[in-house]
């Protein structure tokens, strides 16, 4: 029987993964070289590249300085970021009736303030699935399934869908979609922030 080393701590717990992690991930959000974080958080470059490679051990006040200089909560950066996926399944959601018609409309997403968004018509068939990259930081994709059934979502996390159903799912997190029916058809949102 093989024993595994445990993962280095730093000070407070936190693994030395996530916060190497969420360094880099906060760093190139930010458009922040190292050399620039580092001169701007008061700290060398070598500290800094050390914690971005999980070799280094922070301490609190050099992740301080550091959640000041890339502008997020210090909690950010010891607390891993969990995928914010909603889902809303066919007749779910606040829906709004019309008077004069026949109409009823779901709200299911609203456009958060200085946001962009490009809406897609997805037309897919049974066969490969379509495996998403990461896009830029920040990208969240709504799609709501029109027609046949399909698995959408986060690689290896993907919810099916039917016609009628709802998800979203961050689009800087590799992602999936795969038709299980012909002629699956879905509508998709991408939004960037």
């Amino acid at each position: 029987m093989s024993r595994t080393d445990p993962q280095p701590q730093p000070t407070g717990g936190a693994p030395l993964a996530v916060i190497a992690g969420s360094l880099q991930r906060e760093r190139r959000r930010a458009g922040l070289s190292l050399a620039e974080t580092a001169r701007r958080a008061g700290i060398a470059k070598s500290t800094l590249s050390q914690l971005e490679s999980a070799t280094g051990n922070p301490s609190i006040e050099t992740l301080w300085a550091l959640s000041v200089t890339l502008d997020v909560p210090f909690a950010r950066l010891v607390d891993p970021p969990r995928p914010n996926v909603q889902l809303i399944r066919a007749g779910e959601g606040p829906a709004l009736a019309s008077e004069q018609s026949d109409y009823v409309a779901t709200l299911l997403a609203s456009c958060p303030p200085h946001a962009r968004r490009d809406i897609y018509r997805i037309c897919h068939q049974p066969g490969a699935p379509r495996s998403s990259d990461p896009h830029m930081p920040g990208t969240v994709e709504h799609v709501v399934l029109s027609t046949g059934r399909a698995l959408v979502g986060l690689t290896g996390e993907p919810h099916e869908l039917l016609p009628g159903d709802y998800i979203a799912y961050p689009g800087d997190v590799a992602h999936v979609f795969e038709a299980l029916e012909p002629d699956t058809t879905a509508v998709l949102v991408s939004e960037h922030v």
